[in-house]
């Protein structure tokens, strides 16, 4: 039975790490959709090769950073109890190679190449690891901290702050030392579009995305023992309550409408295991109206060109996601209990520093000695002829 168990698990989690692999294409074509022609083969390469350049940084670094957990013994050792200490390094790096794919579509359009997969590595193997280990690995004593003063730690059981808001934030200092695209805002002050180049791939993105989060968090279990079917229906009910409420708000946008589902599930990742349905519903009609609100106040009055909107979905409902754990995982609002609204405010608020000065650093060490942005006349032709010499269709 003790072998049967243990192979299940290896099962339960390689599926969860596969749907959460499948998101990566998610992010694709999402970003695909929504940046103009000329810049399509770039998103597509950047997320692949994102994802290959974080696997080695987080197998040689920041597993180890994280979880103080190597790979460097005989192959006998690692397939030990059918190998799952190797299936769960698989599950979490999808989760850590996420933060470059979510920074991926804030700096779409105008970001070098070979500078963006330094950033990557730097991110993936030393910037995220640093706080996943705080979170999830009870280290450097903040959370025993947390639950000696308020009597529980902080709760993010998907990754509401872990990786959204990490990824979110981090983006938002790549953004600020990029700039904006060229000819997005004019000197006179008027805003010029650049309107998604196609509205189906960015659907389908999204759609993958949505499919695959339900990987992402109910997967989070690590175990079959575990598996809770209130994950699954609160990621349904956050998605759904996402999505309603930026079609409202969005006066039916369909990118907006596209948005919403994620802005849910993004905010609900942290407290998807002690929210009742009527609160994770709630956080998702929370989510998806910040989304709205945030995107059209950084695109129109901030002038900050973040192209996907990373950082209002990742970053702004990532933290709402860490906050409303705090909220609605309370007995009193119909939750399971055994989480703090101090704890969850004050860990949020640690992974949205760790976020900006990590970003900062990253970003602004890379901007000073390669720089990181196209010249006039590469962004001009696009990333693709510039970066990659095709473009995304024969005639180019």
């Amino acid at each position: 039975m003790e072998a049967l168990v243990s192979a299940n698990d290896v099962l339960f989690v390689l599926l969860g790490a596969i749907m959460v692999l499948a998101m990566h294409a998610g992010f694709a074509f999402l970003e695909v959709g929504t940046v103009r022609s000329k810049n399509q083969v770039n998103a597509l390469v950047k997320i692949m090769v994102d994802f290959s350049v974080s696997t080695v940084a987080y197998f040689f670094i920041g597993y180890s950073i994280a979880y103080g957990v190597n790979f460097f013994s005989g192959a006998e050792v690692l397939a030990a109890k059918n190998g799952y200490d190797l299936v769960k390094f698989f599950f979490l790096l999808t989760f850590a190679a996420a933060i470059p794919a979510i920074v991926s579509g804030g700096i779409a359009e105008r970001a070098k190449f070979n500078p963006q997969m330094a950033a990557t590595f730097l991110l993936v193997g030393f910037i995220y690891p640093f706080f996943e280990g705080i979170a999830w690995n009870n280290q450097h004593g903040f959370q025993d901290w947390l639950n000696a003063a308020f009597g529980a730690k902080f709760h993010d059981f998907a990754g509401s702050v872990v990786v959204h808001a990490m990824g979110g934030w981090i983006a938002l200092t790549a953004v600020l030392l990029l700039g904006a695209r060229s000819g997005r805002y004019g000197v006179d002050g008027r805003i010029h579009a650049h309107p998604p180049s196609n509205i189906p791939f960015l659907a389908l993105g999204a759609w993958i995305l949505t499919v695959g989060w339900f990987g992402f968090n109910v997967m989070s279990a690590q175990s079959i023992q575990g598996i809770s079917g209130l994950v699954a229906v609160n990621s349904l009910m956050a998605l759904v309550g996402g999505t309603l409420a930026a079609l409202v708000m969005g006066k039916n946008d369909p990118g907006f409408v596209h948005n919403g589902p994620l802005a849910g599930l993004v905010a609900v990742c942290a407290g998807s295991d002690v929210m009742h349905p009527l609160g994770a519903l709630t956080t998702g009609v929370v989510a998806g109206g910040l989304f709205v609100w945030a995107f059209t106040m950084t695109q129109n009055r901030l002038k900050i060109d973040d192209v996907l909107g990373v950082w209002p979905l990742h970053g702004l409902c990532g933290a709402w996601g860490g906050i409303a754990a705090g909220i609605f995982g309370l007995k009193s609002l119909g939750g399971l209990g055994g989480v703090s609204f101090m704890s969850q405010l004050l860990g949020t608020g640690l992974g949205v520093i760790v976020a900006l000065v990590g970003g900062t650093i990253v970003y602004g060490v890379l901007k000073q000695l390669v720089g990181i942005r196209l010249d006039a006349e590469e962004e001009f032709n696009g990333a693709d002829l510039s970066i990659h010499k095709i473009g995304a269709t024969a005639d180019h």
